[in-house]
């Protein structure tokens, strides 16, 4: 397996609006990632990657671009990003920018020309549509954030499909021009001196041929339409030859969001030799970690992440995250927010830090933010929960108090909120007022409690990345799940250039027996308790997690 620098990397993940306001104005801007590189290099990360700072109607918090080539004032200039850039480099850093090519905004400049006549040049960079012979929608695809997937355009007489909000028409990369736009624009930004792309919603540019209906045995209005959009036949034509064309040119870092790819078809999409991508993103994990509210099973979940473990080794490379801007928080979905929400987001960082691939911490992570429980539906400000929420008030008869359990649970203003750096107003992420409100425990969690504690969840993020960099067998040895029955612990091996390592980690609040009788340890490199010293591991408390190195005859 080849050795590259964005496989040892640690990558930081920044919402640019909720990270650091360095004007007042209440939206985090670039000068504000600029003023906490110094917070980041001390952590010890490698890769920043930030979301959307493009030209936007921000109808979709910036992943409505309407100009690829531009800032957005909000956020800043683009001297500003140059000095980004510059900065990121100085400290031995690199940046990794989000781009969006599923779709742009209503308001780019290809969509005002496109949706003026059907003649127009720019018609085809998008997909329109006549209406149904009886009038009605193209077909009966729903949109992701809710509601038809189509919106009526009364200057040209057609429907545009929009898979995302009906701000974010989609692209048609069946036109060639299309994609020969998309690649310039890639390369004039790899120009630049970026380091390299997030690419957000990739697996939904390829279209099912003639947009057919979904089976609806319900006789919805409309109904989910993924398996007409989501990594289709065909996809694999459009990115191959949008890598040769871009990425392939250039010493970069690539990541995909892939919702809807399977493990079987890594090696067309992360394969070592001709992937599409160095890393992707998967959804299947995550999937059941039941941030809807249902019962989570350790051991489905270990199954599926030991799945892309071992079909990805030797061959391709994992993304490894618990959380992003598209999520909830971790430790209030899978850990705990009370009295053990440090031993549980510690357990958590240990569970997924120290597997194969690159490993991702999305900002606030790193001191164990929470869940944002706001008291009314108006503070949320996310389209994709509050399109929800008010559709199941709306169409399905659920309450007020039930519309915002589901927000509690599943909002992505969960992970969106202000960081936490300090305990003064606004937790110091801004002097104005901050466009989106700030979790109301910032006193207690906050990213300068967490630098004077060395019991924190701060230093001992730092602790993991500083092992990591340490041992190559961390970073490039195999992977071996073990006690894959047990309903609470997830345990394997990380082995390696003569040495074995053991993750252990409880994952409820409860203590859990362990039989690792098998594994004789030789010392503990990092663990969430104080422990005693001694050759075999069988009882783990709450939430408790070790990495050992095991004595020698461990060792393959």
């Amino acid at each position: 397996m080849a050795q590259k620098w964005w496989k040892e990397a640690v990558v930081y993940q920044i919402y640019p609006r909720s990270f650091k306001d360095s004007n007042g104005d209440g939206i985090g801007d670039i000068q504000g990632i600029i003023q906490k590189l110094d917070y980041l290099e001390d952590l010890g990360i490698d890769v920043i990657w930030i979301c959307p700072v493009y030209q936007s109607p921000m109808d979709d918090n910036g992943y409505d671009i309407s100009d690829y080539k531009s800032i957005l004032a909000e956020f800043g200039t683009m001297a500003d990003l140059d000095d980004l850039i510059d900065q990121v480099h100085q400290r031995g850093m690199k940046l990794l920018m989000d781009i969006v090519m599923n779709h742009t905004s209503d308001e780019h400049p290809w969509f005002i020309e496109s949706r003026s006549s059907k003649d127009n040049p720019y018609r085809d960079y998008y997909i329109w549509r006549p209406a149904s012979e009886d009038g009605g929608r193209p077909n009966n695809w729903e949109s992701i954030f809710s509601g038809p997937a189509w919106e009526w355009d009364d200057q040209s007489q057609e429907y545009y499909l929009h898979v995302f909000s009906k701000k974010q028409p989609d692209l048609n990369w069946e036109n060639p021009k299309v994609r020969r736009d998309l690649q310039e624009m890639t390369n004039w930004w790899l120009d630049k001196g970026i380091d390299g792309f997030r690419v957000d919603a990739i697996s939904h540019i390829k279209k099912a041929p003639g947009l057919p209906d979904m089976p609806n045995p319900d006789n919805k209005e409309v109904v989910p339409s993924f398996a007409g959009h989501m990594n289709q036949p065909g996809i694999n034509d459009f990115l191959t030859e949008f890598r040769q064309a871009t990425f392939d040119h250039y010493d970069i870092m690539t990541v995909g969001e892939a919702n809807g790819v399977a493990v079987e078809d890594a090696a067309e999409w992360v394969g070592e030799d001709h992937g599409h991508f160095d890393m992707i993103f998967q959804f299947e994990a995550l999937d059941l970690w039941g941030s809807q509210g249902g019962d989570f099973d350790l051991r489905d979940y270990k199954r599926v992440m030991t799945k892309w473990q071992k079909g990805l080794e030797g061959m391709g490379w994992n993304a490894l995250y618990i959380e992003n801007h598209d999520l909830v928080r971790a430790t209030s979905a899978m850990g705990d927010e009370g009295d053990l929400r440090e031993k549980s987001a510690k357990a958590l960082a240990t569970m997924y830090f120290f597997m194969q691939g690159t490993p991702y911490i999305y900002q606030g992570q790193e001191i164990g933010m929470t869940n944002a429980h706001f008291d009314r539906l108006e503070d949320y400000d996310d389209i994709q929960s509050v399109n929800r929420a008010k559709y199941m008030m709306d169409h399905e008869g659920a309450s007020l108090e039930e519309a915002m359990a589901y927000m509690w649970q599943n909002s992505r203003d969960n992970v969106r909120t202000p960081m936490q750096w300090d305990q003064t107003m606004h937790a110091g992420f801004t002097s104005g007022q901050p466009w989106l409100k700030v979790n109301e425990n910032y006193p207690s969690i906050n990213v300068s409690r967490s630098l004077s504690d060395p019991d924190s969840i701060y230093h001992y993020y730092k602790k993991m990345i500083q092992i990591r960099r340490e041992s190559q067998t961390l970073i490039y040895g195999s992977y071996e799940l073990i006690l894959p029955d047990h309903p609470e612990v997830y345990a394997y091996l990380r082995q390696g250039d003569g040495e074995t390592y053991l993750v252990v980690v409880n994952m409820f609040d409860n203590p859990s027996q362990v039989d690792l009788s098998d594994y004789q340890v030789d010392f503990t490199v990092l663990a969430n308790y104080p422990i005693e010293e001694g050759k075999q591991i069988k009882q783990l408390r709450p939430y408790e997690a070790r990495l050992v190195r095991l004595q020698n005859e461990n060792a393959n």
